[in-house]
């Protein structure tokens, strides 16, 4: 299959027709090198009035009959979380591509099962957090480099970097250094605007803020980290059945701490800091940048001194083109969605080619240390105490 790809268009078929699948069939349908050819859904009417509505050839009754498809390469798993190992499982089966909202799944043990079956049939899988995906992330993977000691930021520090428009003096070097890692915050809330029936209303699709937001607040503490941490400590308000707020802090074994916070029934927050010795990245829109404003974030270092950046495509754009040209397919700013099905077209086209180097592998070690820290999170919810996360319960 891997050779067919080289140079045809990676052709989509959509598992579930919820109201996220309508961003991401046009994200789908704008990316080169991508297309959709088929949506299922457990209602034949329902397939098909999807299918004309978003301009898909075929609209399919059942999730195994699209599977089934020779036109479908590739699936977008937009399916209650409680569904994705299953469809997952079932994709590898039939030696399908995976892209697959987020929550990954209800447990690590299901994400390892996931990850077994892509290797082991040489498919590939990548999850939909598509922050990780945006130009701004590479910024602040570059940033995360000046963590260690100083001698050995040096090298870092002197490797060109175009990113920071802001810096007339010198753009050749990171003008900053974070310096070791001290502590880690990240909050993702918004109010309730739910409709009857979603399944984040209901415990047993995966509903809930834990791991509504929770894959986003407590992801980002783990992309900051690039690690586990040793304890966590949580606490939840409930809403019936579903959790709807939950606040806990986390323990690294070198006195790293982490805070992480998500709500249904808080303001609209999407913040990190990731504070080190040195220095300090901010960011108020990481999950995705406000529609209105260029995304941008901030480094405040230890002497009061701060630096503001934009990425790239970012460089002169203000909060009256802002809004206008967001979602604008060729207006140079960056589309994040469409960076991350992109970056799974080139996996698949790439297939064996790519030798020892498995860039995927780091987004499955992502998202299954994700998964393991919001089971410890909700261990320690039910248990009303800290959890370690080398507990064998855990």
């Amino acid at each position: 299959m891997a050779d067919d790809m080289t140079h045809s268009p990676v052709r989509f078929g959509v598992l579930g027709t919820g109201r996220i699948t309508r961003r991401i069939i046009a994200d789908l349908q704008s990316t080169p090198g991508a297309t959709v050819s088929a949506i299922a859904s457990r209602s034949e009417e329902r397939a098909r009035w999807h299918a004309d509505s978003h301009g898909i050839p075929v609209g399919v009754e059942g999730y195994q009959e699209l599977l089934s498809r020779d036109d479908v390469d590739a699936v977008y798993i937009a399916l209650p979380p409680s569904m994705h190992h299953e469809w997952t499982l079932a994709a590898c089966e039939a030696g399908k591509h995976v892209l697959c909202e987020k929550p990954v799944a209800l447990s690590a043990d299901q994400v390892r099962e996931m990850i077994d079956a892509v290797n082991r049939v040489d498919v590939r899988f990548l999850d939909a957090t598509a922050w990780l995906h945006h130009e701004r992330t590479d910024q602040f993977r570059q940033w995360l480099t000046t963590v260690g000691p100083a001698e050995d930021s040096v090298k870092a520090a002197a490797k060109k970097d175009d990113l920071f428009s802001d810096e007339e003096d010198d753009v050749a070097a990171i003008p900053f250094r974070l310096g070791p890692l001290r502590h880690l915050s990240a909050s993702v809330s918004f109010p309730n605007p739910f409709l009857d029936g979603d399944h984040r209303l209901h415990a047993d699709l995966g509903g809930g803020a834990l791991l509504d937001l929770g894959w986003y607040s407590v992801g980002l503490v783990r992309f900051a980290s690039g690690r586990l941490p040793d304890e966590v400590y949580a606490h939840a308000v409930m809403r019936g059945e579903i959790i709807a707020r939950v606040s806990a802090t986390m323990i690294y074994a070198d006195q790293l701490t982490a805070t992480v916070s998500c709500g249904f029934d808080t303001s609209t927050r999407k913040w990190f800091e990731i504070a080190g010795q040195d220095a300090s990245i901010v960011c108020d829109d990481f999950t995705r940048p406000w529609a209105d404003k260029p995304a941008r974030s901030w480094v405040h270092e230890a002497s009061g001194k701060v630096h503001s950046f934009v990425p790239p495509s970012e460089v002169g754009v203000d909060e009256a083109t802002a809004d206008a040209s967001a979602n604008e397919p060729n207006s140079g700013r960056c589309q994040q969605e469409r960076v991350m099905i992109g970056t799974l077209v080139d996996w698949i086209r790439q297939g064996s080619e790519c030798g020892e180097e498995k860039p995927w592998e780091s987004f499955y070690r992502q998202a299954l240390d994700t998964q393991i820290m919001l089971d410890a999170l909700q261990a320690s919810i039910d248990r009303g105490e800290p959890v370690r996360l080398n507990s064998p319960e855990v």
